[in-house]
């Protein structure tokens, strides 16, 4: 089948808005002439009689596709394989940034118009949506008469500027390319989009699958930044346009985090030397590193458990946005940790003005305009001194999204959700189906790269909100919010799979026969949760006591008296690696509580052998750097420890206290007492509120 681009947007609209769109509306979208768009649509009529479909006009003269379901599933699988005979606007748009990003002189706009296949005044157009993309990251496009134009910057500006033009216009075709790609043998001939090289992308994406550590483990939006930042990096190097040794970051005083994603850029860059025969140099390391600590991970549980100031603010931000809807999210702790795996990177990148990318913040402020309004000001309220942008608030609008979609679960066709946005949309995404649809016995989220590991014959559906190569089962494209006509899709695919097992058409019946079916957990979840959270809890309350300290000339002998109190107690196996562990932790980053004399000590590691905490009172105080970057006057030390491996409702157990810390005036002032009855007492307390929580 032989289509156009503008044919195939049609298609398209019409699959998606079916009975929404007139011919008018689509001469709008597409930016021509009606006359244009009724020409067009008599080619797309000729399209649609070989699958049996055909194309009606309604009375309010909206257009719709008419035909067997069937018919229109076949049209969507065979569109999503198609490639246009000719190049769409964005995919002239994206020529043109090539051009000016691979010269460094000034180009004529009548050869370039003329190569590019454009009128002058339709490039001129062009350029100055380029030049307004461009100002978000300082570089510019620059035209002088009788010259001609040329694209300015820093190299860090320009490569930015493009990788996220790549992301913003081509998000779905980058991810259908890496997915390919992993099923092919890649050519060293073949560039993905007109210049990435498809062996270069293949390289990268190996070596990270082949390496996996923490940063390996990226939210999959984050992960496909990653390799376009890396593939241009390499490209932009190997054609003579390193970075600015200038436009490194500093990287002298190194926290444990950067060590440690350092060290896995440099076995990242060591590989690919091996490899593709290119050695890129610090600065272009040191910019990988940014990038990294920037990015968000997949996974909540991978986060550390002790960030207190950032999840006292999290649970103010969970207040006021509770306060607005009027329901109770307080006690949502899965909205909170997901909340702090994406706020920690997230506050990283606004420092470090590192533009974000997310390609459904327009959709998100449409259909939820409310909820962003809150979303919005309370982040003003809570960050008062950080500006967060569109893309940013829409991710945390996501994450308060799927709390709130997922209070109401009812399920009955085993479905696989192949999202690859980030942990937030992934989740509202499965919440809205288990709401929408009663038919879905259980619905399965997983990213591109873990579909791949896992068997699909046990799935009935798929759903993917990406264009996935041909499966052995139903496969549905659908939009990340799911739409209406989405829903209508989903619903007669399950009706007909429901007619196919049992040879009559079912209809949904919300019938809820377990406490599983009512999205609720089951009695034995329930009860392992509650061992798990009872063997943490009293491990804690055995462990913990508050010892004097009389004798302390500096910060580390009280630290060693808390240490060897451990290691007599067997809660610890080697003092010295404990030590270090929490002196690397101190030097990452203030530990002092803002506002009191305490500090908090803190870590995971394989030679604790049990979850404990602990205070030391010291007799001495000193100045130590507090979480918020100042200096505070310490004399109580908190420490905190707990084995590498934690399961997650231990480390709910753990981030409970760590939170209480500074709830409220009288909690501080208890932690800050010195007093052992009076702590083991609060200590009490919050556990048995956790536990009534936790059985609620």
């Amino acid at each position: 089948m032989y289509v156009t681009n503008r044919e195939k947007t049609i298609l398209e609209l019409l699959m998606k808005t079916s009975g929404r769109h007139s011919a008018l509306s689509m001469a709008s979208y597409l930016q021509v002439s009606v006359r244009t768009v009724h020409r067009d649509l008599k080619n797309v009529e000729k399209m649609l009689k070989p699958f049996g479909l055909q194309l009606i006009q309604n009375e309010d003269k909206t257009l719709q596709i008419q035909g067997p379901n069937e018919a229109v599933f076949k049209l969507v699988q065979e569109l999503s394989k198609i490639k246009p005979v000719d190049l769409s606007a964005k995919e002239r748009k994206l020529l043109l940034f090539l051009k000016l990003f691979n010269t460094d002189e000034p180009m004529k706009i009548g050869p370039l118009a003329k190569e590019l296949g454009i009128s002058s005044t339709t490039l001129g157009g062009y350029l100055d949506e380029l030049s307004t993309w461009m100002e978000d990251f300082e570089a510019h496009v620059v035209r002088k008469r009788g010259v001609g134009v040329q694209l300015t910057g820093s190299e860090r500006s320009k490569r930015t500027a493009f990788a996220h033009f790549y992301l913003f216009y081509f998000n779905e075709e980058l991810i259908e390319a890496i997915f390919q790609i992993n099923h092919q043998q890649p050519n060293r001939g073949i560039r993905v989009l007109h210049y990435i090289k498809s062996d270069y992308l293949s390289a990268v994406d190996q070596v990270m699958k082949h390496n996996r550590n923490l940063y390996t483990e990226l939210a999959d939006s984050d992960y496909v930044s990653f390799l376009i930042q890396v593939c241009i990096a390499l490209q932009r190097f190997e054609s003579g346009h390193p970075l600015e040794e200038t436009e490194a970051e500093d990287n002298e005083k190194q926290n444990s985090h950067e060590r440690e994603a350092l060290s896995f850029i440099e076995k990242l860059c060591g590989l690919l030397s091996d490899q593709l025969g290119i050695v890129l140099p610090d600065q272009e390391k040191a910019f990988m590193v940014t990038l990294l600590k920037g990015s968000r991970l997949q996974n909540a549980e991978s986060i550390y458990f002790d960030q207190v100031i950032t999840g006292k603010a999290i649970k103010k931000l969970i207040q006021h946005v509770s306060q607005q809807l009027q329901v109770d999210l307080t006690s949502d702790f899965s909205l909170f940790q997901g909340l702090l795996a994406h706020l920690e990177p997230s506050l990283f990148r606004i420092r470090k003005d590192l533009a974000t990318f997310n390609p459904l913040t327009q959709q998100i402020k449409d259909r939820f305009p409310v909820l962003f309004k809150i979303t919005e000001q309370a982040l003003q309220q809570v960050f008062q001194q950080i500006q967060f942008p569109d893309d940013e608030i829409a991710y945390i609008v996501l994450h308060f999204g799927s709390a709130l979609e997922q209070r109401k679960q009812i399920r009955n066709i085993h479905a696989l959700i192949v999202c690859p946005t980030g942990i937030g949309a992934s989740k509202m995404l499965a919440a809205r189906l288990r709401k929408e649809m009663p038919e879905l016995y259980s619905v399965q989220t997983a990213s591109i790269h873990d579909m791949r590991r896992m068997d699909l014959d046990t799935f009935d559906l798929i759903l993917s909100t990406v264009h996935l190569p041909k499966q052995k089962i139903p496969c549905l494209f659908v939009n990340p919010l799911l739409s209406k006509e989405d829903i209508a899709a989903i619903e007669q695919v399950t009706r007909d799979l429901s007619k196919s097992r049992s040879g009559v058409e079912l209809l949904p019946v919300r019938i809820v026969s377990s406490p599983e079916a009512a999205g609720q957990r089951s009695l034995q979840q329930l009860m392992d949760e509650v061992d798990q959270a009872q063997s943490a809890i009293r491990s804690i309350l055995k462990n913990f006591s508050v010892i004097q300290v009389s004798k302390a000339e500096k910060m580390n002998d009280v630290l060693i008296q808390l240490i060897d109190t451990c290691f007599d107690q067997s809660i610890i196996d080697d003092r010295e690696s404990v030590y270090w562990r929490l002196i690397e932790r101190e030097r990452m980053a203030g530990l002092a509580v803002p506002g009191t004399n305490m500090a908090l000590f803190h870590c995971r590691a394989k030679s604790v052998r049990h979850l404990s905490f602990k205070i030391a009172h010291s007799n001495q105080a000193f100045d130590l750097a507090a979480m918020d970057g100042g200096m505070c006057s310490v004399s109580n030390f908190l420490l905190m420890l707990a084995p590498d491996r934690l399961d997650p409702v231990a480390q709910e157990v753990i981030s409970t206290i760590s939170s209480s810390l500074v709830e409220d005036r009288e909690s501080t002032l208890i932690f800050a007492s010195a007093n052992e009855p009076m702590i083991h007492a609060k200590l009490e307390a919050l556990f048995y509120r956790f536990f009534i929580q936790k059985l609620k």
